[in-house]
């Protein structure tokens, strides 16, 4: 299988190289991909901050002259369609994304609409192998997705839930004032992995910490936090650890912070979209995020690639800059030129093969379960200026001080995924 999948990707690369003087002169069609995201509703801000990224890396690869494939040099083309937050909406652009030549599909900001569009995809590319579909995932982590709902036509470029806990997990094992933590999350399979990983983490790790309640909400739905607020702060705990993004997270904070909770948040999305801002003063040292790279890592690489996003986007409430979004567009050029072509199967198989490096961050595929290993880093919320935090965020005047960063080869998890490997894959 491995010998006929490098004679697959060798004999695609002969054939771009092959063609070389054709590439030079071919002014061939862009290759589409189609962005299918809430881009109204509740989550629209995350929509168009997931655009912002994706589009700027879009450009940097058309900037350097595009993608070389047999066909010639061929651009990316980024196009947007509108799930408006809602599993049927993400299918119906998906039809609409194929019959409008796009090929490859990116989407994130909800693990259940993932799950929809790896199941549609599926029985799309079954049906209709002419027009097979990859689908790129930057930000769904139900751990499911990469395990006992894995497909080969699904590459994901975020790390996981349980990867994302047990990075929390390396601080909170030092956190000795934590004897209680509020577990809360979206009531959704996401919401609802985390709040699982927790409990199963926290019996392992920190015995000794009492849950002091778990409870699940609505998704996008709650506009007053102020009554779970309210439960929070009576139940005792040190901490809440959560899961939540977006508005169902920058709502759910603001609400403990006016209760007057004082206690830590553990959080997967705690370093954008507005929370800071809500939270404040009271959130400096409190608020913990896990991120796959947050703007104050130490590098000189690393500021560069901040600073160049400032440039792009230089109003503050824009500020909301990811490095997996760049490595998985970097990942897909690499893999269109080591195919070939955007051929979805040989495509799939290139992909497989990642490795990529930019702006001294780094990742490869695992073949296996097709989930994307990188480097972690968890940072705490503290005022601009104070030690280890030259940046905020949004222009709010806090950012996050790096506390541990875990290699790819610490963050990785065994996986439970059995690939379907179509023909000739």
């Amino acid at each position: 299988m491995k010998i006929q999948r490098r004679t697959l990707l060798k004999s695609a690369a002969a054939l771009a190289a092959a063609s070389g003087t054709v590439l030079a002169q071919t002014d061939a069609a862009p290759i589409r991909i189609a962005m299918i995201e809430g881009l109204s509703g509740p989550f629209a801000n995350t929509g168009e901050a997931v655009f912002r990224n994706l589009i700027w890396a879009v450009e940097r690869v058309n900037q350097r002259g595009g993608v070389r494939t047999a066909q010639g040099p061929r651009r990316l083309q980024l196009d947007r369609y509108d799930s408006k937050g809602q599993n049927e909406e993400a299918l119906s652009a998906l039809r609409s994304a194929i019959d409008g030549g796009a090929r490859i599909v990116v989407q994130g900001n909800s693990s259940a609409a993932a799950a929809a569009l790896i199941d549609a995809i599926g029985k799309h590319n079954e049906r209709d192998p002419a027009r097979r579909v990859l689908f790129l995932n930057y930000s769904a982590v139900d751990p499911a997705l990469t395990n006992e709902k894995c497909s080969f036509w699904h590459f994901r470029f975020d790390a996981h839930a349980d990867m994302r806990m047990a990075a929390l997990m390396e601080v909170m094992k030092e956190d000795a004032a934590l004897k209680a933590a509020y577990l809360i999350g979206q009531d959704y399979s996401f919401g609802q992995a985390v709040l699982r990983e927790a409990k199963r983490q926290l019996a392992a790790q920190r015995p000794d910490v009492r849950i002091a309640a778990e409870e699940l909400h609505p998704l996008g739905r709650i506009k007053d936090f102020a009554p779970y607020a309210a439960k929070i702060k009576a139940s005792g705990a040190q901490a809440v650890i959560t899961g939540n993004w977006g508005n169902d997270l920058t709502l759910l904070v603001k609400a403990a912070r006016e209760s007057g909770f004082d206690g830590r948040f553990y959080t997967f999305y705690g370093n954008a979209l507005g929370a800071p801002a809500a939270i404040g003063e009271a959130g400096v040292g409190k608020v913990v995020a896990v991120a796959d790279w947050l703007p104050n890592v130490p590098t000189a690489e690393s500021e560069a690639f901040y600073q160049a996003f400032r440039q792009r986007y230089p109003k503050p409430a824009d500020d909301y800059v990811h490095m997996r979004m760049q490595l998985m567009v970097e990942a897909l050029a690499q893999a269109i030129e080591r195919a070939g072509t955007a051929d979805a199967v040989l495509l799939a198989v290139a992909l497989e093969q990642a490795q990529v490096r930019f702006a001294g961050q780094s990742g490869r595929m695992r073949a296996g379960d097709h989930q994307f290993q990188q480097s972690l880093v968890v940072g705490v919320m503290d005022k601009l200026g104070a030690p280890g935090v030259k940046f905020d965020v949004e222009g709010s005047g806090y950012g996050f001080r790096v506390v541990r960063q875990l290699t790819a080869q610490q963050a990785e998890l065994p996986h439970s995924c059995k690939l379907n490997r179509p023909e000739g894959a």
